[in-house]
């Protein structure tokens, strides 16, 4: 079993930065994949961005590539999503996942979840 909380998120001003981070309970497994998502009101939760603990292969959404970075921090065990120039179109909650296979830009393939941090841009 893995546990993931995420931390980091509140309010801010469009063209603002906030920095979200996901500890996980343990190291999973090489092969497994670390992502964001996110879930605005009365909307399906959405992919923004992906990696793994190996390797330099990062995936991002169309609508926040050049502004959001995934990174991780293996000695910490913790997944780091930097967002830059927000906009109220960003407002969510954001979720940590890990998934083991399959297409890393679709939620139901993901065996972890996270509890959700709140991000609010305001115009």
């Amino acid at each position: 079993q893995v546990q993931l909380v995420e931390s980091g998120g509140g309010l801010v001003q469009a063209g603002g930065s906030l920095r979200l981070s996901c500890a996980a309970s343990r190291r999973t497994f090489s092969s497994y994949v670390l992502s964001w998502f996110r879930q605005a009101p009365g909307k399906e939760r959405e992919f923004v961005a992906a990696t793994r603990w190996s390797g330099d292969s990062t995936y991002y959404a169309d609508s926040v590539k050049g502004r959001f970075t995934i990174s991780r921090d293996n000695l910490k065990n913790m997944i780091l999503l930097q967002m830059n120039s927000l906009k109220p179109e960003d407002t969510a909650v954001y979720y940590c996942g890990a998934s083991l296979g399959g297409s890393y830009d679709r939620a139901n393939v993901y065996n972890y979840w996270g509890q959700g941090t709140q991000v609010t841009v305001s115009a």
